[in-house]
């Protein structure tokens, strides 16, 4: 299997490392042509979507993109229409939801739990139970935080399956029938002195949704 990482070479070296780890074929593109050789979608972490795209005005969203989230949308749409299995991470669960007619909170009134301050933020979550984290992970985990933003409405489709029990804050999604998954926190740096869990259930648990739909 190859997974197609969709971001601009110089920001994704994070995740070509995870996927290279685990042995993972993979490709940083944000060409739709180059990305139809792969048989999975890697949405990376990053700045703030541009506004626009979910109906708002600029009210606080930082480090935008325009180009950058027009060209993931387009790939998302794509990922989407072929039926490819999909992991976002960060700002990628932001492009997910965005991409399927959700929102985005643009400055998250407890950030201060969430942002980066010069490296990640832990904080615990809970996944619901029946989820597919609650398997991978158990009820409750520690995760690694850095971001100011957070999903508002839901995409079509989407289903919330772990939160933040400080203030509720989305922590990870999966599709009702498409498979497509997406995390807020981190999995390709987790620091094991701060938590038990690994990026490799979770990696493992996506690559498995390829083989699942035939790829």
């Amino acid at each position: 299997m190859k997974v197609g990482i969709v971001g601009r070479k110089n920001d994704t070296g994070n995740y070509e490392a995870f996927l290279d780890r685990h042995q993972v074929s993979h490709l940083t593109s944000l060409s739709t042509s180059d990305l139809s050789t792969c048989q999975g979608l890697l949405f990376p972490g990053g700045g703030d979507i541009t506004p626009a795209f979910f109906g708002e005005r600029d009210r606080g969203s930082r480090s935008i993109d325009t180009e950058l989230d027009i060209l993931q949308l387009q790939a998302l749409e794509y990922g989407v229409q072929n039926g490819l299995p999909i992991l976002g991470i960060c700002k990628g669960m932001q492009i997910i939801n965005v991409g399927l007619g959700g929102s985005i909170i643009q400055d998250l009134p407890t950030a201060d739990c969430h942002r980066y301050l010069g490296a990640d933020q832990y904080h615990g979550v809970y996944n619901l139970t029946g989820s597919f984290l609650q398997r991978l992970y158990g009820e409750t985990m520690m995760v690694n935080s850095a971001h100011h933003q957070g999903l508002g409405k839901l995409g079509t489709g989407l289903q919330v399956i772990s939160r933040c029990p400080l203030d509720q804050c989305v922590e990870a999604v999966c599709h009702e029938s498409l498979p497509i998954i997406g995390v807020q926190w981190h999995p390709e740096r987790l620091d094991p002195a701060k938590t038990e869990i690994r990026g490799t259930a979770l990696l493992s648990y996506f690559l498995s949704l390829a083989r699942e739909e035939g790829f």
